[in-house]
């Protein structure tokens, strides 16, 4: 090892330029992580394929501006030299060199970082007055030469710059290494990459465009943002907090807010959010992107709006609308930008006219009402005005009102269901690419002809429970991918087994295997309400790993020993296991067996060929254990009660029919009992095994918390409570179970539900954790009144679960064995890392103003369940039809309108009392509505409208009114529902009456009714069309369910406009 020295010039926080010295250590065994490697150089870890036409080593300032094309899969044999990497990391800021960071770790990706300044054959001094960038280029060339004899001339190196003075200096003079523009790398070794040839062009375009506005511009539209060392100085004192920036979409030009995040040495007394007024005070930060505020005087605080607002373009910011002053400040500086992907649209021909002279630049309108326009440089404008778009954004500068952005790809026709759902994936900044060859090399094999066997060395070494336990499932209709069987027993001794087997997908899935990696980057599958994207092949969750009836499979089993009568638990078991499901049950058939309904036993396809004894047999045992498994949930659940588990309101819907298989409602269905009953043994075994593993893994245990609510979060709840009589205590979570209990209208059972539902929003969210990265104290989880809890039961859907698995068996190898090899679980640092990003994955887009975070995966789901909700109603007509009419009960006041639940489809809106004319509701004698002039009156609890002849109607908080329907339309933006108030009075007619009563009706597929239709418009549009939607359907649909119906019952909290409104465990 040689030691030499580094001189850096860093700047100082008075701006100073200050020399450094820095020690510098050279090695001459630092690995090349090359498959074509032959000198002694180490070979573990990601290495470089030999099974490329050459390799391609970037400059810094293709890596810098050119890292979304790096990024494509086609480019491989990539060679990224410290000296790049280390340009990105201080030039372009955390984000791009996390990005940078895992695109190298990615295995599907084929690349490399060789650390060129520490290897001492191919490190390089800074010579006297060189420029900083003429010596990084020089640097990465010298590596590039060297990699090029390490390798023995067996692969020719290309290194591509942008700089000229080096493509001439360089570019003959070594031998197989070639040095080439970015452009002309693209055009000779990729001619026909069409993608990455056009977002070159756009990329550079942008660039040009920024960097002549730059010398053009002198006038500030926004005021410069702090250094980061003053930001981080002032946070530190308490003069600047410090806070994720989430903006209204309802009021997205003008109101924005900041969730604080802490708080520096400095006490501060603030107990709610920051209002962000105006955008000259958001000071161009973006929707997601962490900043520093400084709080205004107090004198300029301002309230919250208060009013109903369409998602309109220009708010109209009334002063009369805004609630009682808040803290108020504006944006001092971007500590974190997160800037995505976003989906835009052109603007119309109408529009661009009134744009301005130049045509190459375009104002694009984000589909995401909180994300401002963005300007983007252009000559397909007018092609792409059908179209939704993708693009990035590059810069705001503070000369710009708006931020500069790129051009990446077309996503479809606006309208198009493929387009739109493709639409709501990018949003939710969710990939979803089909399976690779090498991922799928890693699965078993398993066909009808040759199915999967057990291995007999495996069985071994498990503890088989195929003769011995009586094991079933009980799942939704269809459901494939089957990840938990339950059996409950009477042991020897007279006591209870209670048993819950998870299927054993890490046994298939090795850890860091090309298998695993992509379910780490996935983290989850993601159900729409057409299809599911699946985190694993379906070969291992819809077979192999499924726990199907009548087939052996490996599973992992908790078993507890239960007392007899008291279920108390005596003693409680680990092991990997050998099972044989008796039955795969659907909700419906376990309900019907356990109220005694012999009539569901025909739907129980196990028990049909057999002869009526060994029937009545087996059916007689399946119902024991049925009633006991119920019985036992009844106990714990109890028992989880009265430490203060929540019970909260979600609303799911069932799909009734006419004879003509036409949808005719949409109906929220009841829950069964049996429901619970899984439930209840799965947060079992979720908590057990959350004891188990952070016993022995103290610092290093992936654990799932629920931090308790805000209590300002509550003031809505408690005020409506209050409309009504009821008080509703918050203090802790047992009191505001009991409290919820006790606020209850017999004469109206939607208010409890109503209230129930305030209660989720209120509820923070919950997120996985590294016990290292926290105190004990604080791994409680709130809602189900559990101090310690995870989750265990869904390997083949969630990646957090197949850690969990991970970390079991090797606390129970350690409890045997003693020891643990390193790569069996993760490093504390390692593991809140990946927590975080699973996290991420679950909560894009930040946090709802009631508080919670909307997942990533309910937000796709909610979203694409909207998006057909919008084609339904939108072939209905309102005025003639009577399905675009119901009853609606107001949960909610406002100064210029009400919010509505509607119960008969679960759907929650706002209804104007006052439209855009300034005329008011206004009721007559049959109690009908029309508009009329006049003024409002909001109060508490009610609001009234009086009309300037004098007449008056006032609604209040939980009364019933009927409402139409509606569809409001949007070219930018998802088409939404709204709501209209068409009498003060309720609802009623014989036919919904029968419809709530009627519990058990047909169940059918509204998407599968709307994809037809929009198959079939498609199809007599344009027949060229269908091979387009097959490659659409090829790269986005993995799975297609049979029926919306089957999806409903597998997403067993799914409602069309409320997914929130159920507590996250």
């Amino acid at each position: 090892m040689l030691r030499t020295e580094k001189v850096l010039q860093l700047r100082g926080q008075q701006g100073r330029s200050v020399r450094v010295v820095r020690e510098h250590y050279l090695r001459p065994d630092v690995p090349c992580r090359s498959a074509l490697c032959r000198a002694a150089c180490p070979r573990d870890g990601k290495l470089l394929s030999d099974d490329v036409t050459h390799y391609v080593v970037p400059d810094c300032k293709v890596v810098q501006d050119y890292l979304e094309i790096l990024e494509f899969p086609e480019l491989k044999g990539i060679i990224f030299m410290q000296t790049a990497c280390q340009a990105v990391q201080h030039q372009k800021g955390r984000r791009q060199y996390n990005k940078l960071r895992n695109l190298v770790k990615d295995a599907r990706h084929d690349c490399i970082v060789f650390a060129n300044e520490f290897h001492q054959h191919s490190y390089l001094p800074r010579e006297k007055g060189e420029s900083m960038e003429k010596w990084q280029t020089r640097s990465i060339y010298n590596a590039a030469v060297w990699y090029y004899n390490h390798c023995l001339g067996q692969m020719p190196v290309v290194m591509v710059t942008e700089d000229e003075d080096a493509i001439r200096q360089y570019g003959n003079e070594t031998e197989g290494v070639f040095v080439i523009s970015f452009k002309n790398y693209l055009d000779n070794f990729w001619p026909d990459l069409k993608a990455a040839h056009e977002l070159f062009d756009s990329i550079l375009q942008t660039r040009r465009e920024r960097e002549s506005e730059s010398q053009e511009n002198n006038g500030k539209e926004y005021p410069e943002h702090l250094p980061v060392e003053i930001l981080e100085a002032g946070i530190k004192s308490g003069r600047y907090i410090q806070g994720t920036l989430n903006v209204n979409k309802h009021r997205a030009q003008v109101e924005a807010f900041v969730r604080l995040q802490g708080f520096g040495s400095k006490e501060t007394e603030l107990q709610s959010d920051i209002l962000i007024y105006g955008a000259r005070a958001r000071n161009r930060a973006i929707h997601g992107d962490v900043v520093a505020v400084e709080l205004l005087p107090l004198q300029e605080w301002k309230g919250r709006t208060v009013a109903l607002c369409e998602n309109e373009t220009e708010d109209k910011a009334l002063a009369d609308t805004s609630g009682d002053p808040m803290p108020t400040g504006k944006v001092v500086g971007i500590i974190q930008k997160n800037w995505r992907d976003y989906v835009v649209t052109f603007p119309s021909k109408e529009e661009s006219q009134s744009q301005g002279r130049n045509a190459q630049k375009v104002l694009v309108t984000p589909w995401d009402y909180r994300i401002p326009k963005i300007r983007i440089s252009t000559q397909q404008a007018e092609a792409l005005q059908e179209y939704r778009v993708v693009v990035r954004i590059d810069s705001w500068e503070s000369t710009s009102l708006y931020p500069n952005g790129h051009f990446v790809r077309v996503l479809g026709k606006i309208g198009d269901l493929e387009g739109e759902i493709a639409a709501i994936l990018v949003e939710n900044s969710i990939c979803v690419a089909p399976f690779s060859e090498i991922q799928m090399s890693e699965m078993p094999t398993s066909s009808s002809k040759n199915p999967w066997k057990v291995n007999p060395e495996e069985e071994k070494k498990r503890l088989d429970l195929r003769d011995t336990h009586l094991i079933f499932s009980i799942d939704p209709k269809g459901c494939e991918d089957v990840d938990d069987a339950l059996s409950v027993r009477t042991l020897p001794n007279g006591n209870l087994e209670l048993g819950v087997h998870i299927a054993d997908v890490t046994h298939f899935v090795a850890a860091n295997s090309y298998t695993d990696v992509e379910a780490r980057a996935r983290a989850t599958t993601y159900y729409l309400a057409d299809r599911r994207y699946d985190m694993l092949p379906s070969v291992l969750s819809a077979d192999i790993c499924s726990l199907l009836s009548g087939v052996d499979r490996y599973a992992v089993s908790v078993l507890w020993e239960l007392e007899k009568e008291s279920y108390e638990m005596l003693r409680v078991c680990y092991n990997k296991t050998i099972i044989r499901s008796a039955y795969k049950l659907v909700y419906e058939a376990a309900q019907g067996l356990l109220d005694g309904d012999t009539n569901v036993v025909g739907d129980i396809p196990e028990l049909k060929n057999l002869d009526e004894r060994t029937k009545q047999k087996k059916l007689a045992d399946l119902v024991w254990a049925i009633s006991k498994l119920t019985d036992i949930a009844r106990h714990v659940r109890a028992k989880r009660d009265s430490c203060g588990a929540l019970e909260l309101e979600g609303v799911e819907i069932r799909v009734q029919l006419d004879d003509k298989n036409n949808i005719h409602d949409l109906i929220p269905k009841q829950p069964l009992e049996v429901h619970e009953t899984v439930a209840e043994c799965m947060i079992l075994a979720n908590h057990w095994v959350a004891k188990k593993i952070s016993e022995h893994f103290l610092h290093q245990a992936l654990l799932r918390q629920h931090p308790p609510p805000r209590q300002e979060f509550f003031t809505e709840l408690r005020e409506c409570a209050s409309a009504k009589g009821f008080s509703i205590d918050t203090r802790s979570n047992k009191a505001l179970a009991e409290s919820l209990d006790k606020a209850n209208d017999p004469l109206d059972p939607i208010v409890n539900k109503l209230l129930r539902s305030m209660a989720t929003h209120a509820m923070s969210n919950a997120v996985y954790f590294s016990t290292g990265s926290c105190p004990e104290e604080e791994f409680h989880h709130y809602g189900l009144a559990l101090e310690k809890y995870t989750h265990f039961t869904s390997p083949i859907r969630r990646y957090a679960d197949i850690v969990v698995h991970r970390l079991l068996m090797a606390a129970t190898l350690k409890e045997t064995k003693g020891d643990v090899k390193d790569n069996d679980v993760f490093s504390n640092k390692d593991l809140q890392e990946l927590c975080k990003h699973i996290n991420n994955r679950n909560r894009v887009g930040g946090f709802s103003f009631c508080g919670g975070c909307l997942q990533a995966a309910q937000r796709a789901q909610k979203q694409s369940t909207e998006l057909f909700q919008c084609m339904y109603f939108k072939d209905k007509t309102p005025e003639t039809d009577e399905r675009c009419v119901a009853d609606g009960v107001i949960y909610s006041i406002r100064t210029n309108g009400v919010l509505v639940f509607v119960p008969r489809y679960g759907i929650k809106g706002a209804a104007y009392m006052k439209n855009k004319e300034g005329l008011v509701i206004a009721c007559q004698g049959d109690k009908s509505c029309e508009w009329k002039p006049g003024s409002l009156h909001r109060f508490q609890n009610k609001i009234t409208s009086t009309t300037t002849t004098g007449e008056s109607v006032t609604l209040s908080l939980f009364d019933h009114i009927t409402v139409k329907i509606l569809v409001q339309t949007s070219r930018c933006h998802a088409d939404t529902i709204k709501l209209e108030i068409t009498r003060n009075a309720p609802y009623q007619t014989s036919d919904t009456e029968v419809s709530q009563k009627n519990l058990h009706m047909v169940k059918s597929d509204l998407v599968k009714e709307v994809s037809q239709s929009a198959e079939a418009a498609q199809r007599a549009q344009e027949k060229a069309r269908v091979d387009v939607i097959d490659e659409d359907y090829q790269e986005y649909c993995q799975t297609k369910g049979a029926s919306l119906y089957q999806l409903l019952e597998e997403i067993r909290d799914l409602a069309l406009l409320d997914v929130s409104a159920d507590i996250r465990t």
